[in-house]
């Protein structure tokens, strides 16, 4: 067996775990992680203060598809890299920013300020241009607005000291706040994003194979990259092997006793 079709084999059985474990766990055991709520609607009512320090709401915000993302200012580990994936694409795409579509990034650490959203900003919009920085939103609030906006999103984090666990995603919002896609990740294909982003301005609401990252591959902080977990694939191939023997011995059962 090759490597390409051992590969194929692996995703798989690793997407049949991934949407098993979606319906199967109750939503308020999964601490950190993300609960996709497509289809449901962003509350568009919940205010924030941008990098200027204007209070705007998002219902003012979102009037076009809309990449969100979430991230803190501090950290040490993914927002950065997510923060760098989503410049490039932006900078790659055959689309333009702020007709087609306009980016909001959203601060879950109520220590974060206008002011320190205004220093991150200036770190990730310089690829795509003086004259499209307005349209990459950086926004700073209040516990209670950033829970409703997580919440809804289906996005959660854990307080970890100074830091937080969380997941590592950006999600594609249509111009009337509803969720159409999740991509998981740091690091996200133009093709991939662009038709994200045509769906959400179709309003149409789709999952996205990339989820597997988050169940079967672990990042990296030090080298940046997704690794293999190993003992989740294997777990998930026993799992999918005792399941077919199951089926056939079921189904055998049944052929002898209609012989008899």
């Amino acid at each position: 067996m090759n490597k390409k079709v051992a590969l194929t084999i692996t995703l798989l059985f690793c997407l049949g775990s991934v949407y098993a474990q979606q319906n199967q766990i109750d939503e308020e055991l999964i601490e950190v992680g993300i609960v996709e709520k497509l289809g449901e609607t962003m509350p568009l009512d919940l205010t924030f203060q941008n990098e200027e320090n204007d209070t705007v709401s998002l219902g003012e915000l979102i009037d076009k598809p809309t990449i969100l993302s979430f991230v803190y200012f501090d950290c040490p580990g993914l927002c950065s890299p997510l923060l760098s994936g989503i410049s490039e694409v932006v900078e790659k795409m055959d689309m333009k920013l702020g007709e087609d579509y306009q980016v909001i990034t959203i601060s879950f650490n109520t220590k974060d300020t206008p002011e320190k959203a205004r220093v991150k900003k200036k770190n990730f919009v310089q690829k795509i241009g003086e004259e499209n920085k307005r349209h990459w939103v950086y926004l700073t609030g209040s516990q209670e607005n950033i829970l409703k906006a997580t919440e809804a999103a289906g996005w959660k984090y854990k307080p970890q000291g100074l830091d937080f666990a969380h997941p590592s995603a950006i999600i594609l919002l249509s111009p009337e706040g509803k969720i159409t896609r999740y991509l998981y990740g740091i690091s996200f294909l133009p093709f991939d994003t662009k038709m994200a982003i045509i769906e959400a301005q179709k309003g149409i609401a789709r999952p996205t194979i990339n989820k597997i990252l988050e169940y079967c591959f672990a990042y990296d902080p030090g080298g940046k990259t997704y690794t293999l977990q190993v003992t989740r694939v294997v777990g998930a191939f026993t799992l999918t092997i005792l399941a077919l023997v199951f089926i056939t011995l079921v189904i055998r059962g049944r052929r002898r006793k209609a012989k008899i």
